[in-house]
């Protein structure tokens, strides 16, 4: 996916160094076109280094005002400051960047960044009001506090929420319509009230579900042991502490859900009888424990259960083991991988298997590029 970066000359321009990084993280070509502005503010040479292409200056080099959109799936102007957003609202092309929005044969994004007081000033309002009129995609802004010590909405949002926000907007909308579930990171289990048993799991792999089904156009619910991931923008977000709340949060949402996605490293067992105060240091401690709820299992055993797709994650004999666990919990799909290789990483390589018995190996990659192929295989699975 290729992708036009604008940068026009805000303080935020800083921002679009992560923005690069982002979306080429992700698999896009992006050309980054830098107003005179913008380079007051960061070098071209810092976006060229990110990018891994020139960056484009100025419109007399050769048509690019005209070329360069005509490969894109987009253009992002990021930020776009309040005098860009007015050139947009009236049409005008005075150098490289505006006359590419206005030769443009693709959608266009703007993620406004100024000041409070300019974002409240009735001619913004006006133009702000235009460019939507006109089909413009408006990411943002965030309130918060600004670079002049004010604080106010006009903050440009966070480089993660425009990527997403246009990412997800150019994707295939196979999944329009479906609505998902999804549980995500660890559970703990209170041993008094300062220690828990829990597990490794970051929740990266989970979160990386809900997105790639949110771009592909699906409803999703995202129920979530503690991580320190943000929040997918667009779901439904559930958060729980223990596996008993998982359940019963899962239980509360699964209504009208077309696929369960237990992504989640939920604690098998819990303490049987937790202190109420802390347990003081001295000598062994010897703990009861009893079993936690099985959840996937609970829902896929619904009268009319959705589409259940579940993980395992093992130390060894990963097909023996993930298709043993696939047929007690009677589930048509089951992701495995190797724990060792997969907890807490941002990379993995995985293990689909079907109910016809087939299975597909998906080679080490990010859990982005995972979650999306696994999106692919449920969207043909219940298709």
């Amino acid at each position: 996916m290729k992708i036009i970066l604008g940068i026009t000359g805000g303080i935020a321009a800083y921002k679009a160094a992560e923005l690069v990084r982002l979306l080429v993280k992700k698999g896009c070509e992006v050309e980054v076109v830098m107003t005179d502005a913008a380079t007051r503010f960061i070098t071209p040479l810092t976006m060229q280094a990110l990018s891994g292409r020139p960056v484009r200056l100025t419109q007399w080099d050769d048509m690019a005002h005209i070329d360069l959109s005509r490969g894109a799936e987009a253009i992002l102007v990021a930020p776009a400051t309040a005098d860009f957003i007015a050139k947009i609202a009236q049409g005008h092309a005075s150098d490289l960047l505006s006359s590419l929005c206005l030769a443009r044969n693709c959608p266009l994004f703007l993620a406004p960044a100024m000041n409070r007081q300019m974002w409240d000033n009735p001619a913004s309002r006006r133009n702000l009001a235009q460019i939507r009129e006109d089909g413009v995609h408006v990411v943002g802004p965030l309130e918060g506090v600004q670079a002049c010590g004010e604080t106010g909405m006009g903050r440009m949002a966070e480089p993660d929420e425009i990527a997403s926000a246009v990412l997800s907007s150019l994707s295939p909308k196979i999944l329009s319509g479906k609505k998902f579930l999804v549980t995500a990171g660890p559970t703990l289990e209170a041993i008094d009230p300062v220690r828990v048993i829990t597990n490794l799991s970051s929740g990266k792999m989970g979160y990386a579900v809900a997105q790639a089904a949110l771009a592909s156009g699906a409803q999703v619910v995202l129920v979530s042991g503690p991580t320190c991931l943000p929040r997918p923008i667009g779901a439904k977000f559930v958060p729980v502490a223990s596996a008993r709340e998982m359940r019963d949060a899962v239980m509360a949402n699964v209504g009208g859900s077309d696929v369960f996605v237990s992504v989640a490293a939920v604690a098998d067992y819990r303490v049987a009888n937790p202190s109420s105060s802390k347990i003081k240091k001295g000598g062994t401690l010897t703990l009861a424990l009893e079993p936690n709820p099985d959840i996937l299992q609970e829902v896929a055993n619904m009268k009319n259960p959705p589409f259940c797709v579940g993980f395992a994650a093992e130390t060894g004999n990963l097909e023996e083991n993930a298709l043993l666990k696939m047929k007690r919990k009677n589930v048509p799909m089951l992701v495995g991988n190797l724990a060792q290789d997969a907890l807490g990483r941002d990379e993995s390589e995985i293990v689909i298997f079907g109910s016809g018995g087939g299975a597909k190996r998906l080679p080490r990659a990010a859990k982005t590029k995972l979650a999306a192929q696994l999106v692919e295989e449920i969207a043909r699975a219940i298709s």
